[in-house]
């Protein structure tokens, strides 16, 4: 009796294995869809169906990333989370670069369990991304795309713990900026600010705080110099050191614009002397 109850159970998990992998082969693909431009409809559709997905949305996409851990790490991570929001049936896969995603219907948030799954083991970082909902399967690649940026987003912002991402919260400049890869930031600050940032001499670093300040002050010559406690004589020779120094920092629009409006209609702070 005992041998035939295990040889039933032997089967069970059997057949549920293989409909795992079906699961997983079926999510697999429809991400590949997701990540190639222009998928037709019909396909997009029939790979919905597939993974047991409703053909008409909305649906939340959901990326996820456990850095260089063991394989299916984070696929089994963004299932529990998924599981744990209540999401009902969803597609959990990997995407051609090997990161894990799952589309859900419904804009399921999973924000609030994030924490409580990434608490299951704290020796692993848990990072995740997600957009605003796709109405319809075709919006499903550019709600990937927010996902994936929000995933970054979180990868920059959090290194050293777990975090998930939203990307309808990367609304300032700063935080839209953390969806950029850090060797992207590297390679553009060195390229614009390469010379001030390399320069020996004592006086690079009150001009790199001067153009911060001036940047934060959306190129304000009256509240930068406010702001660094200067005249505004000085910040006016400063930000011509920086432009010196580097041959690439652009004005502001805003005083781009200034410049081509009648002279009665500017205001003294966008005048140079």
């Amino acid at each position: 009796m005992l041998h035939e109850v295990a040889a039933v159970l032997g089967r069970c998990q059997e057949t549920q294995s293989r409909r795992r992998a079906a699961d997983y082969q079926a999510a697999d693909e429809l991400g590949a869809l997701l990540a190639a431009p222009g998928a037709e409809p019909a396909s997009l559709a029939a790979a919905l169906r597939a993974c047991g997905l409703p053909v008409e949305g909305p649906y939340r996409v959901i990326t996820a990333d456990t850095g260089a851990r063991r394989v299916g790490l984070a696929e089994g991570a963004l299932a529990e989370a998924v599981a744990l929001a209540g999401a009902g049936p969803a597609a959990v896969g990997r995407l051609p670069d090997a990161t894990a995603f799952a589309v859900v219907p419904g804009a399921v948030d999973v924000s609030e369990v994030w924490p409580l799954v990434a608490a299951c083991e704290s020796s692993v970082l848990l990072h995740g991304g997600h957009g605003r909902p796709a109405a319809e399967p075709p919006d499903l690649a550019g709600a990937l795309a927010e996902a994936l940026y929000a995933l970054t987003s979180a990868r920059n912002t959090a290194p050293d713990a777990s975090l998930l991402g939203d990307a309808t919260s990367l609304t300032s400049r700063d935080t839209l900026l953390t969806g950029v890869p850090s060797e992207v930031r590297t390679v553009y600050s060195r390229t614009v600010l390469g010379p001030l940032i390399d320069a020996v001499s004592p006086f690079a670093a009150p001009l790199l705080e001067t153009l911060k300040a001036f940047l934060a002050c959306d190129g304000s010559w009256v509240r930068t110099a406010e702001a660094l406690h200067l005249h505004v004589n000085t910040v006016h020779y400063r930000i011509q050191r920086v432009e010196h120094i580097t041959l690439r920092l652009r004005r502001p629009a805003r005083q781009d614009e200034a410049r081509r409006l009648p002279h009665q209609h500017r205001s003294c702070e966008d005048r140079r002397p």
